[in-house]
């Protein structure tokens, strides 16, 4: 039976969505996929079947097969290669005096083209550099200009929860993170303490945000006040998970009312 899986582009890529019948694949087999007009691989990041989100009404792609002993030997070639191609590049954008950082450089699978990824505080003019690049590798290539979080996403790591970041294990796309979402979960607006590698606001404020507001509903917030049966007070504390809330009633004894009932 077919059912839609995401897969993650190469090493560093965004995740897409995928058909396969395959009902042995699993989360972090390589698989080699159809992928912009050519052929390239990727890893399983969510094996179970999942909604496609995505706006375009193109039928999805299939995974051609799981990647062979001989797929993952290119897989390590192209890897090496890369690097070398990073050294290459790097020298030229120091030739050709660009203000640009280089992070990261990919084969795709059938080696017909090179991405570069680089950050930079502006634009950059990189027409030349292209097409010194072209001569040097007789392939594609592509330079993309990339922020913080996606640099992050290459190079991994783990966050203040121990685990994995979110962007390098599982995220497809990077949404928008507000301030607002960390005052609704009850965070400290401590920069250092909601900010994730990248410097910026930590993206599972965003996929946390809608439990929140579901618990929160029918809670009174922080410092209003209310009326309890052992009298009038002022909210002074909010657990939202237990749907508990902590009152300091007029003569400064502290109450708990469950609000599951």
């Amino acid at each position: 039976m077919e059912k839609t899986i995401l897969v993650r582009l190469r090493d560093s890529g965004q995740a897409f969505s995928y058909n396969t019948q395959d009902p042995q694949a699993k989360e972090g087999d390589y698989v080699i996929i159809e992928h912009d007009r050519g052929i390239d691989y990727g890893q399983i990041v969510s094996p179970k079947d999942v909604r496609c989100d995505s706006k375009s009404k193109d039928p999805l792609k299939k995974i051609l097969r799981i990647a062979t002993s001989s797929d993952q030997r290119q897989i390590a070639e192209n890897r090496t290669k890369a690097k070398e191609a990073f050294v290459t590049c790097e020298r030229k954008i120091e030739g050709h005096k660009l203000d640009m950082k280089l992070v990261h450089a990919e084969y795709s699978f059938d080696r017909t083209k090179i991405i570069f990824y680089f950050t930079s505080n502006g634009r950059v003019d990189f027409r030349e550099l292209v097409k010194d690049l072209a001569k040097i590798f007789k392939a594609r290539i592509e330079l993309r200009q990339i922020g913080v979080r996606d640099e992050a996403r290459h190079f991994g790591g783990f966050g203040p929860c121990g685990r994995e970041l979110c962007c390098a294990k599982f995220l497809k796309d990077f949404e928008p993170v507000t301030i607002k979402m960390a005052k609704e979960e009850g965070l400290p607006l401590n920069p250092p303490k909601i900010s994730g590698l990248c410097g910026r606001l930590m993206c599972c404020l965003n996929f946390e945000y809608e439990t929140y507001k579901i618990l929160s509903r029918g809670l009174p917030r922080e410092g209003e006040r209310i009326t309890t049966a052992q009298g009038k007070g002022k909210v002074v504390g909010i657990n939202v998970f237990k749907r508990m809330v902590t009152v300091e009633l007029e003569d400064g004894t502290l109450i708990h009312l469950n609000y599951n009932k």
